[in-house]
């Protein structure tokens, strides 16, 4: 298995795929999954030449469950560390909802002097939370919701996200894939208890907004319309805003699974920005 070992003991995993000498593309995962959640987008740039780089977050997928370090600060640090012991250079940085709150604080508190570009999609950023600052954020209860959920049955918790807002299955008409399901409650059953207990607190009240101010690389947002999970509007269209000379791109009728449910579209998308 490839892994690092953290300055404070962590394991973490990380998937390389494609020719070593390729351009380096890097993807951050989405609560409470792993880097597979990536795999289809990973196969298609790989294929393309490029050196794809996915890792489990900490606590999550096939990387330690440390007790302590569950936030973001320390999620951006982990990014951190792999890329220096990877020695990456000219990145584009990938991340997805959680992922692109860690791809946010990375650019915040390491800046940008590894990284070529930068997509956040179906990302929360600048704060998924209602605040005086932020009104249009949800209110608390709801978070607190999640986390009384996950703690009665988190098994059956995942199952309901899975078959319900996270891919839109919920929705009229919608192909329901039962493997996609499947796949999703897997990969949430590896995750640490305490660490995906912890992170949600970190993606739903980590303020984001300092980081998007620090972008300084060429930024793709895309977002799907039909975001349950982290609504458009508190997300991507503020996100758009923050981020000095951002490329806003909507998918009419997108789920927060893009990688899933829009993925050939995607996958198209995320090329052509590589490439341009």
């Amino acid at each position: 298995m490839n892994t690092i070992t953290t300055q404070d003991g962590t394991q973490i995993y990380f998937k390389d795929w494609g020719p070593k000498s390729g351009p380096v593309v890097t993807f951050s995962h989405g609560w409470p999954l792993s880097a597979d959640a990536w795999e289809a987008q990973m196969f298609f740039l790989a294929s393309q030449g490029y050196r794809c780089i996915a890792h489990d977050r900490r606590g999550h997928g096939r990387s330690s469950q440390p007790w302590a370090g569950n936030h973001m600060d320390q999620y951006a640090d982990d990014l951190a560390e792999l890329l220096e012991k990877l020695d990456l250079k000219e990145v584009v940085m990938i991340g997805h909802s959680t992922g692109g709150g860690e791809v946010a604080r990375y650019i915040g508190r390491h800046g940008t002097a590894r990284v070529s570009k930068a997509v956040l999609m179906g990302a929360v950023p600048p704060i998924m939370v209602k605040t005086e600052a932020n009104p249009g954020g949800l209110p608390l209860e709801v978070f607190d919701g999640f986390r009384a959920a996950y703690l009665a049955d988190r098994s059956q918790f995942f199952l309901d996200v899975a078959s319900g807002p996270f891919f839109g299955f919920n929705r009229p008409g919608a192909k329901v894939s039962q493997g996609l399901i499947q796949s999703w409650w897997m990969q949430g059953m590896m995750s640490g208890h305490k660490n995906a207990y912890d992170c949600i607190k970190a993606f739903s009240e980590t303020d984001f907004t300092e980081d998007l101010k620090k972008f300084d690389v060429p930024t793709l947002i895309i977002h799907g319309d039909d975001d349950q999970i982290v609504p458009i509007g508190a997300s991507a269209l503020l996100s758009a805003k923050l981020v000095p000379n951002a490329t806003l791109k909507i998918y009419s009728g997108g789920t927060h699974s893009l990688g899933d449910t829009s993925k050939e579209q995607l996958n198209a998308d995320l090329l052509a920005f590589i490439q341009s």
